[in-house]
């Protein structure tokens, strides 16, 4: 990195671009990474906690409310493949509808429903339109919830996310490699004498083509700094936001070893593409001097 080149690049202004886009490109696939990698953990979090559960909703009506629950809980405890039944207690139910709804007043005649959450044994399969089905005699306007619907469609969004992500990032990639040759390309019309000469003074194609890889190298690592440095502004404003929110239903997920190593390896990876680019073209343009 230290070493001179024998190419002066001071004076070559088609490369004084590339910087920029390698920048541009760090801070998209970054940002693009983390999001995707964020909604991939929220996924997981939420398919964790749901898949294998049922969510009874059992409306209040006042005095008979308790004989209802307690006939909805026999009969759960009954169906085959339920392992657990456990019914909130009001103040949960209220904690689960604050982030939404906000406190709740005693007041505002706001009736929440009671509700059940049930465990299903391992592999265990309930419909829940039949279940609903024979809760209603006891209870009616019980609502069974099997999360699945809900689930599925924070799948699909999660994988929208991914493929845009990935989308924009190989629109980014493929304007950085169209930028490194057009550079490479207009260096080496502008530099011909000095090419030209170090030709005559023995120097091989790959050594030439050597001192455009080094200096696009340089160019490259320059921008994924600051790429990588906006990023990383970026993402810690928008972690700070969505602390604020305090939603409940919005998990942080951390970073775990391999979300890092992916992200990490992403400026390294527009650097690598940028050298070999840099490098192909020299030698293939060489190739074709006489």
């Amino acid at each position: 990195m230290r070493r001179r080149p024998d190419i002066h690049f001071e004076d070559d202004l088609s490369s004084r671009f590339l910087p920029a886009i390698v920048a541009l490109m760090v801070f998209l696939g970054l940002l693009g990474g983390a999001a995707a990698l964020a909604v991939g953990g929220i996924v997981a979090t939420w398919d964790t906690d749901l898949v294998g559960r049922l969510t009874v909703q059992v409306p209040d009506d006042g005095a008979v409310t308790a004989q209802r629950l307690q006939r909805v809980e026999q009969i759960l405890r009954a169906t085959p493949g339920v392992a657990a039944v456990r019914t909130l207690t009001p103040a949960d139910t209220q904690a689960l509808v604050e982030p939404w709804l906000g406190k709740i007043s005693p007041e505002a005649g706001l009736p929440l429903p009671r509700v059940v959450d049930v465990e299903l044994a391992p592999g265990a399969a309930i419909d829940p339109g039949a279940l609903a089905a024979r809760l209603a005699g006891d209870a009616p306007g019980v609502v069974v919830d099997d999360h699945h619907d809900w689930l599925g469609r924070l799948v699909a969004l999660a994988r929208t996310i991914e493929a845009v992500a990935v989308i924009v990032l190989a629109l980014i990639a493929s304007t950085a490699v169209a930028t490194v040759v057009f550079a490479t390309r207009s260096g080496l019309a502008v530099h011909a004498p000095t090419v030209e000469l170090l030709h005559l003074m023995g120097a091989t194609d790959g050594y030439v083509a050597g001192q455009f890889q080094r200096h696009a190298m340089r160019s490259g690592a320059i921008g994924a700094a600051i790429g990588t440095l906006l990023s990383l502004l970026a993402l810690a404003a928008l972690v700070a936001a969505a602390w604020r929110l305090e939603a409940a239903f919005l998990p942080l997920p951390g970073i775990g070893l391999r979300a890092a190593v992916l992200l990490a390896a992403v400026p390294v990876v527009a650097v690598l593409i940028v050298m070999v680019t840099a490098r192909a073209t020299a030698l293939r343009a060489l190739a074709h001097l006489p």
